[in-house]
């Protein structure tokens, strides 16, 4: 990197993703990681400043590790996502975290309360497969009157896409494992002014 006249670096700042049930199962903890992470800048150069924050989230919140680190850090390329960055055309499909609505070229659509949590539960999953189990395990509560099956969660799906349209494939079976959402050119995810409470 050759510095500008007017710039030059200073330091750099590493967003690191990674859960304390995932050091512990490696043998670790968060704080041991940092630990040794400063002292191996201080063995590459002697007398470094360094400083370390650990971020919080609240017990089983969903969401990307890595992402809620850069959020909780006040990262600006992670909080310009939170904000509107274009206007939607009618044609397209916008999924509404922050107002928990989908609007379907310019028509709200008619999706339960739990029907827009399940959509909303993959979309901050983008690209992840999620099976079945997870999908009850967050989304319902152990003493609710009727917890359902893995059987269940395929009727709620399938009323799900039905009320996408011809958008429904945003939310792709993956068979013998679970669903997964697959985010067209013409679907826009807006956040809001702050994070849905299933990532923070």
């Amino acid at each position: 990197m050759t510095p500008s006249s007017s710039r030059e670096p200073r330091g750099f700042a590493l967003y690191v993703g990674m859960s304390e049930k995932d050091a512990v199962a490696a043998g670790h903890s968060l704080q041991e990681i940092v630990s040794q992470l400063k002292k191996s800048i201080d063995d590459f150069v002697p007398g470094s400043q360094t400083h370390a924050s650990i971020a919080l989230a609240p017990q089983g919140a969903g969401g990307n590790d890595l992402e809620i680190v850069r959020m909780a850090l006040h990262d600006p390329a992670a909080l310009a996502k939170l904000a509107p960055t274009r206007v939607v055309e009618p044609s397209g499909v916008v999924i509404d975290i922050s107002r928990k609505r989908v609007v379907l070229e310019g028509t709200t659509a008619s999706l339960t309360y739990k029907e827009f949590e399940m959509l909303q539960f993959l979309v901050l999953r983008e690209g992840q497969t999620v099976n079945r189990e997870t999908i009850i395990d967050a989304l319902w509560d152990v003493d609710d009157e009727e917890t359902p099956s893995a059987r269940t969660i395929d009727v709620h799906v399938r009323r799900l896409r039905s009320k996408l349209g011809r958008f429904e494939d945003i939310v792709r079976t993956v068979r013998g494992v679970g669903y997964r959402f697959d985010r067209h050119a013409d679907v826009v995810i807006e956040y809001g002014v702050a994070p849905s409470p299933d990532m923070i």
